[in-house]
């Protein structure tokens, strides 16, 4: 996918009047992306539809204009849309309550670079964590991280074709798999050149 051109971009007015309808869009096309690992773990896969919605929600909410903060905003997220070879999610670790999210947190460090996906018939790929900057402090993991899971042709070509798909995590103290629904891996499989 070609990232996200800034003259692509809705202007703050016409956004403003077309939000409600794209946000409704944007909502039902990510609940085809968000896979629930477990209680606690939910992995959204990213893709152009929801980094363009991202940025356009960015600039709304700081009131940016200007060419040099629109440019700023696109580096900070175009790296996080999938180039064909790979599928890219952004994982949030969720406790509602906030001292059980301090604890557990505490206890779940490096639980990002245990995240794995498996094309049917492949090797797991584990997830490439956080390439902008580290987010985990003296063993504590933070609750948002970034991954990015690179697939070989075989399993870019097997997941086009059908193949099923599963996620999970192996940390000592939160393990959990999930098959990925099919509607949900015909998107992600779009997302694959």
């Amino acid at each position: 996918m070609p990232p996200i051109a800034p003259d692509s971009l809705l202007s703050l007015e016409a956004y403003a009047r077309e939000r409600p309808a794209y946000r409704s869009r944007v909502i039902a096309h990510k609940k085809l992306r968000t896979l629930h690992v477990g209680e606690h773990l939910t992995l959204i896969f990213e893709d152009e539809t929801t980094i363009r919605y991202q940025v356009q929600e960015m600039l709304r909410i700081e009131r940016i204009f200007e060419q040099d903060g629109i440019r700023g905003e696109l580096e900070a997220y175009n790296p996080l849309i999938p180039d064909g070879g790979n599928l890219k999610a952004t994982m949030m670790v969720e406790y509602e309550d906030a001292e059980e999210r301090r604890v557990r947190l505490a206890q779940l460090g490096g639980i990002q670079d245990l995240v794995w996906i498996q094309v049917e018939g492949c090797a797991r790929v584990g997830g490439i964590a956080d390439e902008d900057l580290a987010r985990e402090e003296d063993g504590k993991t933070a609750a948002v991280h970034f991954l990015r899971f690179e697939l070989d042709a075989a399993m870019r070509a097997a997941l086009k074709s059908g193949a099923g798909l599963a996620a999970g995590v192996d940390h000592p103290n939160y393990s959990a798999r999930v098959a990925v629904a099919p509607e949900m891996r015909r998107s992600l499989a779009g997302d694959l050149a």
